[in-house]
């Protein structure tokens, strides 16, 4: 249970980063597209935070299943 956990978590932390940029960037470019101008600073910044928060879930959603599919899901006991 601990090893799986521990996978799960170390998986998270090394995907974060990558998965965070590509998800503001996207989002960044899709707003700007929409509203048809460069976005503020604050706007950014909103964009980051949110972008942040997606990949907090996209990242333990994954790596949950990742590991569940390659090391199996713990069993109780």
């Amino acid at each position: 249970m601990v090893y799986f956990t521990v996978s799960v978590l170390i998986l998270t932390a090394l995907l974060f980063f990558p998965v965070s940029k590509l998800v503001w960037v996207l989002s960044v470019r899709r707003l700007e597209r929409r509203l048809k101008r460069k976005l503020s600073e604050e706007e950014i910044d909103g964009q980051l935070r949110r972008a942040r928060l997606i990949t907090v879930i996209l990242a333990l959603l994954f790596s949950f299943l990742f590991s569940a599919n390659i090391i199996g899901i713990p069993a109780n006991g």
